[in-house]
């Protein structure tokens, strides 16, 4: 007979509980989870890159919605249950819906402590804890400068982090002498300090907050020494308690947590408890692993083995900021009856430090270097002896036996179990297990079978390793991956036969080339799109249902549904008669939000899905064209005053700028494209990280590609110099059409040049001039079709339905 499993909550531990559970034994349950959050179960541990940009709210989705329909789970989305009748044993939601159950599981996660100052209670203070409270920084980061973020910990340094990324200026306050002092000592403390103000984040420790001040909303943070810090928006992450309030009104027994036993049960036995709710053995957590394992025992007890137990284990420390490696797990405080081995290179930014007590590990730190963490996490969970390798132990696995040794004999000599992914609780056997059976050949294979490496990603290069140790010459990282599920091609041999095979259409594609599905997906789709409009300019006819919602309706979606728009701004230049017009048109739409870009253009936020060709309609009397902020395109050309007004400037920077942009506007590319001129070798435009940058000298112009300040933060390649304009633009426009015609769809300039080599693409771009030329050309053709302003065809009646809002039909005429 099937029991009624209904679980509260529906964060990370639950959602695995719930996948060892159908693995087990799929139709012992009905399964009904209540959500608080209106969503699916996502990845919290990646809120972090979708703070920074580097991820969007798609990519960190666990189990979307037809997850839950294929093992037919009910889920109720904002759905907060705020009461449970232990006796009738239901539970009732905050929208009336009750539920009854055979078993319950409490998942109810942490709440974040709010210290008690005056003003907590202002706009502007949030904190970092939810997707709710991700979107609601993204919102206050369009439109803020300021960001104050309250605690130097784990999630305090990420919020930071994150929010510097967004652009606003970002001081860190703390009130212990050094950062993340639960988790690193003091000279490791030290370093993280370091490297977090490197990246243009004020640090203030001893930091005590007094009050939040602010008439109406935020405008600062009193310290108790009087000193106040401007902010616009405040972030506390000072820390999380339990949420133990619904297990407390039900009569549940509720310490710091909800109390369970090793089982995972609470003082009532058909009632379960895991994640940061639960308190087990006088413990709570707040990082995945030990949740993952709450989960799994959870869900052993579940499916009938009394046996499986949870046993506390120290779990290691990551610190999710790009470009930041650290690592601790353990007790590294001091002792009479502890030693310590430190290891310091200054130069290179390098500290490791194990402790020891009796010739085992109990506490490791380690920063700029965390290669051999897993490997000091075996020997601290074995207690294995060290004295016989005490005078090399700190240099790591490979020093062991005096001299270096090949990485990949390292990596054999860990154990089966130990642990290579801390996040999901996955070792070494049951990574090289499921190779061999079942047959995995890359990362995301192993990432889709075992969990490892799928969340931080910390452990990524560990993983690469196992493969190649367990699948020798067999594994090949480079090999060619598939576009998609959809075929077994790559997209380096899609665009050879499109070509080869004079495809002029996705279906024709799709048949030549025996893609396993009808339609393609929406990874295939929107590239074979480019492709066809890159290869047949002048013959296909740019297909709208391939294209994502951003560049179907020529602006840039945000949370609430309502658009952006950027007008194109010629090399960043405006007048007077343009921004009235832009005032004007933000009037008569009422538009909530106008903010200055990076790039040097205006954006306006919040506008209707069916304002917007009235909106364009009026700035296409003013002059302007789609500014293209939401194409895979080129999407600005900065530039800095040059000869016209700074004393420094050595060319026109600004009239090349314009040129520039002028002459490639409306051209597809596989990836977004931003360009830079800067008049002089200051750099006022900076040019030096954009996808194609020009540095204006006396003797000409240097060409400058391959840049990136986004997820990865990358300085330029100079392609060489040149001696005039014409020549630079010849060559600008001939790099980026050779960029068109071998990239990737996705692939950004400086990921391409990577791949093709810079060298070789000096001696097409810059060497070959024939070559060149016939770029130059190629390019020049397909403009004649590309130029084409996609608002003023919008405005003309193009996709008129796409405009249009939903009819609402009432039941009368939906039954007619």
């Amino acid at each position: 007979m099937t029991e009624k499993l209904v679980i509260v909550g529906n964060g990370m531990a639950p959602g695995r509980m719930l996948e060892h559970l159908l693995e087990a034994m799929h139709d012992r349950y009905q399964v009904t989870i209540f959500n608080a959050e209106p969503r699916v179960n996502y990845d919290r541990i990646m809120l972090s890159p979708v703070l920074s940009g580097e991820k969007d709210f798609e990519q960190i989705v666990i189990h979307g919605d037809g997850w839950y329909i294929k093992h037919g789970i009910t889920l109720y989305k904002g759905h907060r249950i705020v009461s449970i009748d232990r006796e009738a044993k239901t539970v009732t939601s905050d929208h009336g819906v009750t539920e009854g159950y055979d078993r319950l599981v409490i998942a109810t996660g942490s709440v974040p402590f709010i210290i008690p100052v005056p003003g907590k209670d202002l706009p502007g203070v949030l904190t970092y804890r939810d997707l709710d409270d991700v979107n609601a920084m993204l919102l206050a980061a369009q439109s803020r400068a300021k960001a104050v973020v309250i605690g130097g910990g784990l999630l305090g340094l990420e919020a930071a982090a994150g929010l510097r990324m967004r652009d606003m200026d970002v001081t860190v306050l703390h009130v212990m002498p050094t950062l993340m002092e639960r988790q690193l000592d003091p000279t490791a403390g030290y370093l993280l300090q370091k490297a977090v103000e490197a990246r243009g984040i004020k640090v203030i420790t001893k930091a005590n907050t007094k009050a939040i001040v602010g008439d109406g909303k935020v405008q600062g943070v009193e310290l108790a020494d009087g000193t106040v810090i401007p902010a616009d928006l405040v972030v506390m992450a000072v820390g999380i308690r339990p949420s133990a309030a619904l297990a407390k009104d039900a009569g549940l027994e509720v310490n710091r947590g909800i109390v369970v036993d090793a089982g995972m049960r609470t003082s009532d036995p058909d009632i379960f408890a895991l994640g940061e709710c639960a308190e087990v053995g006088g413990n709570v957590y707040g990082l995945v692993a030990p949740l993952y394992e709450m989960a799994r025992v959870a869900a052993s007890r579940l499916a009938g083995d009394d046996v499986a137990k949870f046993v506390h284990m120290d779990t290691p420390t990551k610190l999710k900021v790009t470009g930041i490696d650290l690592y601790s797990l353990g007790d590294f405080a001091d002792g009479d009856d502890r030693e310590e081995i430190v290891l310091r290179d200054a130069a290179s930014g390098i500290y490791k430090r194990l402790v020891l007590k009796d010739n085992r590990v109990i506490g490791t730190v380690l920063y700029g270097e965390t290669g051999d963490g897993a490997w000091f996490n075996d020997l601290k969970k074995k207690q294995t002896d060290i004295s016989e390798m005490r005078d090399t132990l700190i240099f790591g696995q490979a020093y062991q036996g005096g001299s270096p040794l090949d990485p990949m004999a390292a990596v054999a000599a860990l154990a089966d179990d130990a642990e290579i992914c801390g996040c999901n609780g996955v070792c070494k056997g049951k990574i090289t297990g499921a190779i061999t059976g079942k047959g995995l050949t890359g990362l995301d294979d192993v990432r889709a079978h075992t969990k490892a490496s799928a969340s931080c990603g910390s452990c990524t290069g560990l993983v690469e390793q196992l493969l190649k140790l367990t699948l020798g010459d067999a594994y090949n990282p480079a090999a060619v991956q598939p576009m998609c599920a959809c075929t077994t091609l790559g997209h380096d041999d899609v665009r050879r036969l499109i070509k080869a095979k004079g495809l002029k259409t996705i279906p024709a594609i799709m048949q030549e080339l025996q893609w396993k599905t009808s339609c393609g997906c929406a990874k295939c789709r929107p590239a074979l799109n480019y492709y066809l409009v890159c290869d047949w300019p002048d013959e296909y006819a740019d297909d709208y249902q391939s294209r994502f919602i951003n560049e179907r309706v020529h602006a840039n979606i945000q949370k609430d549904g309502t658009y952006s728009v950027v007008p194109r701004m010629w090399g960043g230049m405006t007048s007077s008669t343009e921004l009235r017009a832009i005032a004007d048109v933000v009037d008569k739409f009422a538009i909530p939000a106008v903010k200055v870009t990076g790039g040097q253009r205006i954006d306006m936020l919040g506008i209707r899905k069916q304002d917007l060709p009235a909106v364009w309609a009026d700035l296409g009397k003013a002059g302007f064209v789609s500014g293209q902020a939401y194409a895979k395109g080129l999407r600005t050309v900065k530039t800095c005053v040059g000869t016209d007004w700074c004393r420094f400037g050595t060319q026109d920077s600004t009239g090349l700028g314009i040129r520039i942009e002028k002459f490639m506007w409306g051209s597809w590319t596989p990836a977004k494209v931003k360009m830079a001129v800067s008049g002089c070798p200051r750099n006022c435009a900076e040019a030096t990280c954009k996808d194609v940058g020009v540095i204006c000298v006396d003797s000409g112009y240097d060409i400058h590609f391959a840049g990136a300040a986004g997820l990865d933060i990358k300085g330029t390649e100079v392609l060489g110099q040149v001696k005039s304009e014409d020549e630079a633009l010849e060559v600008i426009v001939a790099l980026t059409q050779m960029y068109r015609e071998q990239a990737r769809y996705l692939e950004r300039i400086y990921k391409w040049a990577k791949r093709i080599g810079i060298a070789e693409i000096k001696r097409q771009v810059l060497d070959d001039i024939d070559r060149r030329t016939a770029y130059y050309e190629r390019f020049v053709f397909s403009q004649k079709f590309a130029q084409v302003d996609p608002w003023s065809e919008r405005v003309s009646g193009k996709d008129k339905h796409e405009f249009q809002p939903l009819a609402a039909v009432g039941f009368a005429q939906a039954a007619e």
